[in-house]
């Protein structure tokens, strides 16, 4: 009787008492170069999908007469694709001549790492999409009126005692600030859900892939 997976699988890791790499090496393929290659192909369509929309947001923002939004959106989608550009070269530096295990581990440790860059990245990236959209809406078109200046001019009409810093109300500071602050400290948290959400799904399987082999280590 043929072997199933599963016991071809287990003897891939009682040879010597430790891990090695399962004898089929269909079964090697299916359990971890195919999820590495599934996170790979999409993490790179989702850098492409950045390139292209930093460079659809410039026109985009300048017809709809909001293109300072659209010049500092372009900046940070670049300052993404350079980050990017970085991990993605450490993920190709992964060894995938490691037996499954160890493969996994590493592609994990890249994930990790990964993870902890979004967060401490999205800490400034909330913050800064604020401030783009304010200025986008705030300075109108290029060469055209100001409409924060209306908004201005009508406050202090309201309100004529109110402090101004460089012409701007101190309450509209301290409501920038208190956003901002919000935004930096709920950053992270908003990262890894945003991570999670298109991730999610093979994270959850490469953590019960690497749980199955540390249990048929066992």
């Amino acid at each position: 009787m043929e072997k199933s997976i599963e016991s071809i699988w287990k003897e891939g890791f009682v040879n010597d008492e430790k891990l090695i790499a399962p004898k089929v090496n269909d079964l090697y393929n299916q359990k971890s170069i195919d999820i590495v290659s599934k996170f790979k192909r999409m993490y790179r369509i989702n850098v492409i999908g950045i390139v292209v929309f930093s460079f659809i947001v410039l026109p985009m923002s300048y017809f709809s007469n909001i293109p300072y939004m659209g010049i500092m959106m372009f900046f940070l989608f670049n300052l993404i694709l350079i980050v990017n550009r970085k991990t993605i070269f450490k993920l190709n530096k992964i060894d995938n001549s490691l037996n499954s295990y160890e493969y996994l581990l590493s592609f994990k440790g890249w994930t990790d790492e990964l993870i902890a860059v979004n967060t401490k990245f999205s800490r400034f990236l909330y913050p800064y999409m604020f401030l783009a959209l304010f200025f986008g809406f705030w300075c109108g078109s290029l060469g055209g009126d100001v409409p924060g200046d209306a908004i201005v001019k009508g406050f202090v009409s309201e309100y004529p005692n109110t402090p101004l810093v460089f012409g701007f109300p101190l309450v509209f500071i301290g409501i920038m600030l208190f956003v901002m602050l919000f935004l930096a400290l709920v950053g992270g948290r908003i990262g890894k859900w945003d991570f999670n959400l298109g991730y999610g799904r093979i994270m959850r399987r490469l953590k019960t892939m690497i749980k199955d082999m540390e249990e048929l280590k066992q």
